[in-house]
């Protein structure tokens, strides 16, 4: 299949079809992937793609002026349009590739923070952030003495935005996820970017989570930054993407230096390169951009409407399910209506280790993630170590649910019997 399925209606079982590694088995057994949240699968198209530009047109890109040059960056170009109108930037001058989307969060925070942040200015996140749009902050609490400002969340695992207006007073970044990579929490991003920059504030928000699942448009938030990675959307590993306002890009120091970004190096200097390129210095990973692009291509085919309209509906049968077969020896932390989180379920299993159950339930074939989920903060708030990480994507069926559930409750044999 190559992506042109009905957008009307998703049926996970023939999307799998796509996915070759899904018809592989463990310890015996069919594999169930439910760790979509930590990477996704590829679907054929996209490992063909990879195959096909290295076997063609493998080429340095924007140097050489021979063929395979020439249509290797034409290919990594289209790319980046491909990526445009999937979140609906104004230019691909806005979309900067980099590895991951961990490199995008620390590129603002590097140039742009570093360019614009001194010893008191205050940047506000929220509790629930991942480690990447964290730490780059606290190395300028650090280095700069800027503050850092916290949202709350409520009991069910949303922002708590009673005193949002206090905490952005006099902040000049907002910096927060638009989904939960523990809590699935989809937080209201147009409305925080509204409020952030009537206080005068950029934004920045983290859609690693959002952007694979959820139609995206980032002209509609109206956000300053946004950071994104490939490998959670059907692409290659080593890509990921930052969004930037181009008035915002145009007027930040560069990130790296070295070929690629620059337009001319004198002994006495030097001067940048046109945006996006501004941000790329040296080689890109150029055949992960390509791939990045057959995996939007792919999303595109599927529908983003349905492929939300899926998971609202897996995630529904998730909860029911979980719920009704183990009820209070099962917690699930965060929202508990499924139109108001992504696919993403980090519960607690009695007073079980996240580690153990996920080393039965791999006995099983069953793929979750255990740990804290580079988002030790959020853990602390939640009064846990770890959790284990149960999280759907399009390829999932409420067949692979029903097999969680049959392996959690192997899982409470093996330990509690």
């Amino acid at each position: 299949m190559t992506g042109t399925h009905d957008a009307l209606a998703l049926d996970g079982a023939l999307v799998r079809r796509d996915f070759p590694l899904l018809d592989v088995e463990v310890h015996g057994h069919p594999i169930v992937y439910l760790d979509s949240a930590a990477t996704s699968q590829k679907p054929l198209v996209v490992l063909d793609t990879l195959d096909w530009y290295y076997r063609h047109i493998n080429a340095n890109v924007h140097r050489g002026v021979y063929q395979i040059a020439e249509a290797a960056t034409a290919r990594m170009e289209l790319a980046r349009e491909s990526v445009r109108r999937f979140i609906n930037a104004r230019s691909a001058a806005e979309i900067v590739f980099t590895k991951n989307a961990t490199e995008a969060c620390n590129l603002v925070a590097y140039s742009w923070g570093r360019a614009n942040l001194a010893a008191g200015d205050v940047v506000v996140l929220s509790q629930m952030e991942h480690h990447a749009n964290i730490v780059p902050w606290h190395m300028l609490v650090a280095e700069r003495g800027i503050e850092l400002r916290w949202i709350p969340l409520t009991a069910d695992g949303h922002l708590d935005l009673t005193d949002i207006d206090r905490l952005l007073d006099g902040a000049k970044l907002l910096a927060v996820t638009a989904m939960s990579n523990v809590l699935g929490t989809i937080t209201p991003v147009a409305d925080l970017v509204a409020r952030a920059h009537a206080a005068g504030a950029v934004t920045l928000i983290d859609a690693c989570q959002y952007v694979p699942h959820v139609p995206t448009d980032v002209r509609a938030w109206d956000a300053d930054f946004v950071a994104f990675s490939g490998h959670k959307m059907c692409g290659p590993t080593g890509v990921g993407v930052l969004y930037g306002r181009e008035s915002l890009l145009d007027g930040m120091p560069p990130f790296l230096g070295g070929g690629e970004m620059i337009r001319d190096v004198r002994l006495d200097g030097f001067t940048t390169n046109d945006l996006p390129w501004k941000f790329e210095a040296g080689t890109p990973p150029i055949a992960e951009i390509v791939g990045l692009g057959a995996a939007v291509e792919y999303l595109e085919g599927l529908g983003m409407e349905a492929v939300r309209a899926h998971e609202i509906e897996l995630t529904t049968y998730a909860l029911r399910t979980l719920g009704a077969r183990f009820g209070d020896d099962l917690t699930i932390h965060g929202p508990p209506d499924a139109s108001q989180r992504g696919g993403v379920l980090s519960f607690a299993y009695r007073d079980l280790h996240p580690h153990d159950i996920s080393q039965v339930l791999d006995e099983r074939a069953v793929c979750v993630r255990a740990g804290h989920h580079c988002a030790k903060p959020l853990m602390r708030v939640l009064g846990v170590g770890a959790t284990a990480r149960a999280s759907v994507y399009v390829y999932n069926t409420p067949s692979d649910i029903d097999a969680l559930a049959d392996a959690l409750e192997a899982v409470g044999e093996f330990f509690l019997v």
